[in-house]
């Protein structure tokens, strides 16, 4: 057996070299004389099998939509009822495969080979929007496509599942590109008209996804569901009208239609004039000066003021109403929903709207690659250490780099930390984060700033199916996640540095399953605004005043101007403006209030800050940005 494998495997390596090597060598003939008749019997089913070869390529179209959508549906059944009710969607999503497909068969001319690069990126397309879904709930967008460099970190926490299913399908996919490799249709059509044909292919295409006016016109005529989606739970209703295909369509067209553009009448004199004014310094004294501590928490929430219909009935959030009563308790609202922890990571750290960069799932990816004015260096003006710990990996959402320009002395992740690691579950657990926190605390001089991202409460909950299950896990960690806050809080009274903590969950958990929590609380896309309220802890280990805190409900990006008063932070004309914003206008997030009037200070300053001139934060950055030599 040994030696007919090494034979087979030698005629193997013979052949990749024939042409290379020795082309008179008996075996490179053979394999020359097998690849030769091969290819002249399907150069004659080409005419031979011709009704066999137009229904095949006429067919495709319809084949890889269906393919793709059952990979959504799981059984055909579903797919045969949405034909029924929004068959008009389903011809969309076929012309528009047909689009795709004909520009293909025209420059490749092979009609397999045009299979099987469509097969290829429809069935990857599905296989990752299958895959997401299940992950956190969420369906695939274009802009996804941003986080292709942080395959490794999703793949941590990503529910892959091969069922089946999936395997079926990708193998039927296969058979039909077999097939049509055998029996060989092609395109005959001269160079000139193949290209020509193929353009005007590409340009209507391209016409109908990017052009407003095209696009508008194209999805009424197939009834495509157009409206807006201002939250998750009505992006999944409108991908539910749509089907995979037309959903992915679609709303690419609309994020290519209202992607960020310089406000208008943006200029220096315009910024200038809004940070105009005066600036109260009323007990803005900075000589305080205490170690200020954000901690946002992956994935809590407080269930129990939308969960009665549950009878839930747990101690998991014990120690966090003993840090309420303690301190201070409030509600703010965030810009995310199960995903996408970086919406609500940039309205801390930059104290500025996601809204008014038109919502993007990654602020992040706006930047420009400079010194950012970030509210950490307001803290670096005045005389304090700055710190980010994350105790994830650094290349996740490319934050080492990116972050890198945010005006900390100090980065930690998970390969950073100096004190002992522990796990629970897939991640670091918050108990280690703390003790690196008191640790960084202990060993700087200066006042300390720190913002911290967990990764304890990180999906996923359980590796069933059961939801109950999950959620009782989910409940657990959160538990956890209180004692080891008391902990850390307990231990801040031991030290003799004054010290605020700001406590706040990015966003509620993923909980999925067909009889979700979710599901069982009856949430949809008109009522959902509950799931982007959050609980917010303040607490010192000295005596404070919380009396000016609001009262009311405020938008996440506001709470680091809350933070920057308890400590005495000096204010100048822009945390001055912001603070005054806060009081007239608590709440601005498009998913909690979609019909609000858009505010043209907050997105022209944002705009500024992020992505235009930074007109606004000039003078900070000069301040706080170290000196180079050439």
């Amino acid at each position: 057996m040994c030696y007919i494998g090494t034979v087979m495997c030698c005629r193997h390596m013979r052949y990749n070299h024939c042409f290379e090597t020795d082309p008179a060598d008996p075996i490179c003939e053979d394999y020359r004389d097998m690849q030769k008749i091969l290819n002249q019997r399907r150069d004659r089913n080409t005419d031979r099998y011709a009704v066999t070869n137009f229904l095949l390529t006429a067919l495709f179209p319809l084949f890889i939509v269906c393919m793709a959508e059952l990979n959504q549906d799981k059984y055909p059944s579903k797919l045969i009822l949405f034909c029924a009710e929004r068959p008009s969607v389903m011809i969309f999503n076929v012309l528009m495969a047909a689009l795709i497909f004909g520009m293909l068969l025209l420059l490749f001319k092979r009609g397999w080979r045009a299979m099987a690069v469509q097969s290829f990126v429809y069935m990857l397309l599905s296989v990752i929007e299958l895959f997401k879904f299940g992950t956190n709930g969420n369906h695939l967008l274009l802009s996804d496509m941003k986080l292709a460099n942080s395959l490794k970190s999703i793949s941590s926490f990503a529910y892959i599942q091969i069922t089946p299913q999936l395997i079926t399908y990708l193998l039927v996919v296969a058979v039909y590109v077999v097939a049509a490799f055998w029996f060989n249709p092609r395109q005959r059509l001269k160079l000139s008209r193949r290209l020509i044909s193929a353009g005007v292919c590409l340009a209507t295409f391209a016409a109908i996804v990017a052009v407003p006016g095209v696009s508008s016109t194209v999805y009424g005529l197939f009834d495509v569901d157009t409206s807006e989606a201002d939250n998750t739970f009505q992006l999944n209703e409108k991908f539910n009208n749509n089907s995979f295909l037309a959903f992915f369509v679609q709303t690419t067209s609309e994020g290519l239609a209202n992607r960020l553009r310089e406000p208008e009448g943006y200029d220096p004199d315009a910024i200038q004039t809004m940070l105009g004014g005066d600036v109260d310094q009323t007990g803005q004294n900075g000589k305080e000066q205490p170690n200020v501590i954000v901690v946002m928490s992956e994935a809590f929430a407080d269930f129990r003021p939308v969960a009665k219909q549950l009878g839930l009935q747990t101690n998991a959030y014990k120690q966090f109403d003993t840090i309420g009563t303690e301190g201070y308790k409030g509600t703010a609202v965030v810009p995310t929903f199960a995903s996408f922890t970086v919406r609500t990571e940039f309205e801390l750290l930059f104290g500025l709207p996601v809204r008014s960069l038109n919502d993007p799932n990654m602020p992040q990816q706006l930047m420009e690659d400079r010194p950012q004015p970030t509210l950490a260096r307001y803290y670096k003006e005045n005389g304090y250490a700055t710190a980010y710990v994350h105790p994830f990996l650094s290349t996740f959402y490319n934050r080492e780099e990116v972050y890198s320009n945010f005006g900390f002395d100090t980065m930690l992740f998970e390969d950073d930390f100096t004190v002992d690691v522990n796990y629970y579950g897939a991640y670091i657990d918050d108990e280690t984060v703390f003790n690196q926190i008191l640790k960084l605390v202990q060993d700087t001089d200066q006042p300390l700033y720190l913002h911290t991202t967990t990764m304890q409460n990180h999906q996923p909950y359980n590796k069933g199916e059961d939801p109950d299950a999950e959620f009782d896990n989910y409940l657990t960690w959160i538990a956890r996640t209180g004692d080891s806050l008391r902990a850390f809080t307990n231990a801040l009274k031991k030290l003799d540095e004054p010290t605020i903590v700001l406590f706040v969950g990015d966003h509620f958990p993923s909980l999925k399953g067909e009889d979700s929590v979710y599901d069982q609380l009856g949430i949809n896309g008109d009522n959902c605004q509950v799931l982007y309220e959050q609980s917010y802890y303040l607490w010192s280990n000295y005596k404070l005043d919380y009396s000016g805190v609001p009262d009311t409900e405020l938008s996440a990006f506001y709470l680091p101007y809350v933070v920057m008063d308890l400590a005495q932070i000096p204010r100048d004309s822009y945390l001055q403006r912001m603070h005054d914003k806060m009081q007239s206008l608590p709440v601005y997030a498009t998913n909690y209030d979609p019909d609000g009037a858009r505010d043209s200070m907050l997105d022209m300053l944002t705009y500024d800050r992020i992505c235009g001139e930074d007109l606004s934060g000039q003078e900070l950055i000069e301040k706080t940005e170290p000196e180079t030599t050439d």
